[in-house]
């Protein structure tokens, strides 16, 4: 009975704790780490310049508006002259300029909002997917991706990263089958290998502050909190010992 009621407890954080893990191994292709730091505020502002300028043509936030970008160092008029670009207030929420019944005639299905992805998919399925797409002449927009098999969105970054090939050699050892991952470039980008990791590296990061933008300034509350308790710990434990000190 102790058993079972042990497993029934533990059972969801089991479910939490192994749910990214699944995710992040679906096509077998190992995730590389994200490093990701949301207290980088010029990170952060690339990253948003990166989101808007490639990802909002198809992609919207509409649960951040622009004005919470003032969280990570931008002014209105900074978000007004890079950021604005279709007559948007300051106020509006991100929404992208493609319409639902586009996305769905052009890709399929409609692609989905980005406000949360991070806390959906996790930093490093994002970090490594945007910088594993190859051409494929057999999907209907010539992009696949390693990270993601048969995704329907094209490369939106593919004139930072040049054109790359993916070769999967599998082998059978053991009576487990492994996939060596052959990469080729194609053609060069404008940036670098160095370089694009760094963009991505950029608009990951943002991403990851946009699903929790509050993040930041919760954790101080924590830590704060955490110290108040501290004291008011060591205040009780003091008043506690000078009530009972007469009792035997």
């Amino acid at each position: 009975m102790k058993k079972l009621l042990i497993a029934l407890v533990f059972a969801p954080f089991a479910a939490l704790v192994a749910a990214p893990a699944a995710l992040g191994s679906e096509a077998g292709y190992r995730l590389d780490h994200a490093p990701i730091d949301s207290k980088d505020v010029v990170s952060l502002q690339a990253g948003a310049r990166t989101f808007a300028n490639y990802c909002m043509n198809c992609h919207g936030a509409q649960f951040v508006r622009y004005n919470r970008l003032g969280d990570i160092g931008l002014t209105e008029a900074q978000i007004k002259d890079n950021l604005l670009f279709a007559g948007e207030k300051v106020g509006d929420t991100m929404k992208s300029a493609l319409s639902v019944k586009d996305g769905k005639a052009w890709f399929g299905v409609a692609p989905p909002d980005l406000s949360v992805i991070a806390r959906s998919r996790g930093g490093d399925w994002l970090y490594t997917y945007l910088r594993t797409f190859y051409r494929d002449p057999n999907t209907a927009s010539g992009w696949n991706n390693a990270v993601f098999p048969n995704v329907g969105m094209p490369h939106a970054l593919w004139t930072l990263q040049g054109e790359r090939a993916l070769e999967v050699v599998s082998e059978k050892e053991g009576g487990h089958e492994t996939h060596e991952y052959k990469w080729s470039q194609i053609s060069e980008g404008r940036q670098s290998a160095t370089q694009y990791d760094a963009t991505v590296r950029d608009l990951v990061n943002y991403l990851v502050w946009m699903g929790e933008p509050s993040a930041n300034a919760r954790r101080k509350i924590g830590v704060v909190v955490l110290y108040f308790l501290g004291v008011l710990f060591v205040l009780a434990y003091a008043m506690k010992r000078e009530f009972w000190k007469d009792v035997h």
